[in-house]
């Protein structure tokens, strides 16, 4: 009797888990860099401690809002965005409403590409950590998979992942129960 309902604790933990995971991949957060002041060289905007405020995920979009006359954006690798050289970006945005999907974990580094401005402190790292297991208990109940985010534009990739996730949680269900 005390296994069974251990056994539904768990199952009902897993479930809760599966269930946040699913609303924060279809609801990933919104950033504006910089805030109020956007992506700009006026106003001494310190985008490290911008930055540093905040807890980037899997999902979540960066968007950079800035005059596109005085301004664009340049995703670099790390080496670019210490030298502050935008000679070989990996990407290049240009709009002055620039939404980017953050679709992996780890450093994600942007400039601004206008000469002097990377210098003088128009440039951002997002990190994204890797999420941590928030639901306690033995590891080999749950294989750790990698879930790709979807765009939020594809409503189609979002359905397959919300499916996919009900189709785990099912499992684990039954397998608990």
């Amino acid at each position: 009797m005390a296994l069974n309902l251990e056994k539904n604790a768990v199952g009902f933990l897993f479930l809760i888990f599966f269930t946040s995971v699913l609303i924060h991949l279809s609801t990933g957060a919104v950033h504006s860099v910089g805030g109020s002041a956007g992506w700009t060289t006026i106003g001494n905007v310190d985008y490290k401690q911008w930055a540093a405020t905040k807890n980037f995920q899997v999902g979540d979009v960066i968007v950079f809002m800035y005059n596109p006359q005085f301004h664009n954006v340049m995703r670099v690798t790390h080496a670019g965005y210490k030298a502050c050289n935008a000679s070989s970006p990996i990407s290049t945005h240009t709009t002055g409403n620039d939404t980017i999907t953050i679709d992996s974990h780890g450093h994600h580094f942007f400039l601004c590409g206008v000469p002097g401005h990377c210098q003088a402190g128009q440039k951002v790292d997002i990190n994204v950590l890797r999420a941590t297991s928030i639901v306690p208990g033995p590891s080999d109940l749950v294989p750790e998979v990698e879930v790709p985010a979807p765009s939020p534009s594809d409503a189609a990739a979002q359905s397959t992942l919300c499916l996919k996730a009900w189709i785990t949680i099912a499992i684990i269900s039954h397998i608990l129960s």
